[in-house]
């Protein structure tokens, strides 16, 4: 229970179909909570929302501290993301490692054999009940898979999700019919743990990212200006290079062995085919040697069909039918066939360097 609508709708929900519920909120960060934004994951105002919300459905509550976890699971995947020339993802490694990681063993212990979210996806057995098969949210602009591609099957046996077949509106006025405070609560859409959207501050103020001056250069190599610190930017970034140019320039590259930022024009970012790795797929073990499916190269990416070609070490061949913009290293790419998610693996920087 992160102390938002959704997640005390689903409880909601739970309690009347029946189950024997339990909330429980994860305490994730442990410094500067207080002064942080309240609708925050960690703040001290989620918590007494979550906390409400238990009370007025008349279940247990539990507040559980996976500072540590949160730390060395997301907070420094996020930092050595960045360093390595990468753009994190941390929602889908907070979700691998600690919403349906962790958390499962720890509700375990306090007797539950399920854990239940309010992500707005389904999970359903296949037709042979041999596998758990992960699908969209019924509300495609709510559907939240993209970040639940990683999920191993273990996982996803172990998890429902109410909402999977609601609308938002329909999870809202379900808490509104509960009287739960949080029914009219707004969304917070930014990462948990950094204030005002602002990554580079946060990194430098943790004291994980040191600001060291490098080269900002054109694909024959030239000097055009200089920057702080790659992991200070983006790939597909235009605005705050500094440089002056007849046309706008975009950076293409991140090069941490060479501490440089390489600019482009916008055509230069286009991109047909790419690699993946650290793939995981869902409806199959094994996957086939090729595989047509919708490709999400980032969350709010409409998606483009691809082939797919799974190879050794978890590794796969994208080759996408219409050229995308901006495919960013260590973005998830994620494959749908319809509404059924088949898996995805994290984008590498071996494409940017052929």
């Amino acid at each position: 229970m992160s102390g938002g609508v959704d997640s005390s709708a689903a409880a909601a929900i739970l309690q009347e179909q029946g189950y024997d519920v339990i909330g429980i909120t994860l305490k994730l960060w442990p410094q500067d909570c207080v002064s942080r934004a309240e609708d925050k994951c960690c703040g001290p105002q989620a918590v007494m929302d979550a906390r409400s919300v238990a009370s007025k459905l008349g279940i247990p509550f539990y507040l559980i501290d996976e500072a540590e976890d949160f730390q060395q699971q997301v907070i420094e995947y996020f930092a050595s993301e960045y360093r390595a020339g990468r753009t994190p993802n941390p929602c889908v490694m907070c979700n691998e490692k600690l919403k349906f990681g962790t958390l499962i063993s720890r509700a375990q212990k306090l007797g539950a054999n399920k854990i239940a979210t309010g992500h707005y996806a389904r999970i359903e057995p296949s037709d042979d009940k041999s596998r758990f098969l992960l699908k969209r949210g019924r509300d495609l602009h709510k559907d939240q898979t993209y970040f639940l591609f990683s999920l191993k099957q273990e996982q996803l046996s172990h998890t429902v999700m109410p909402l999977g077949d609601l609308q938002k509106s329909e999870s809202r006025d379900i808490a509104r019919d509960s009287n739960l405070r949080t029914a009219e609560k707004e969304e917070s859409m930014e990462i948990c743990f950094v204030p005002d959207k602002d990554y580079k501050a946060f990194l430098t103020k943790s004291n994980m990212v040191a600001e060291h001056k490098g080269d900002i250069v054109n694909q024959a190599g030239d000097v055009l200006g200089h920057h702080d610190g790659i992991e200070f930017y983006t790939i597909g970034q235009r605005k705050g290079l500094g440089i002056s140019a007849p046309k706008p320039l975009y950076v293409l590259k991140l090069e941490p062995e060479t501490n440089r930022v390489v600019v482009g024009e916008a055509e230069d970012l286009v991109q047909e085919s790419f690699y993946i790795d650290r793939c995981n797929w869902i409806p199959f073990e094994a996957p086939p040697k090729e595989i047509k499916a919708l490709a999400k190269i980032r969350y709010n990416h409409e998606g483009t069909t691809a082939s797919v070609f799974p190879e050794a070490n978890g590794r796969a061949k994208v080759v996408l039918d219409d050229p995308q913009k901006a495919v960013t290293p260590g973005q998830a790419c994620v494959f749908y066939q319809d509404d059924l998610v088949l898996g995805g693996g994290w984008i590498t920087r071996e494409h940017l360097d052929a």
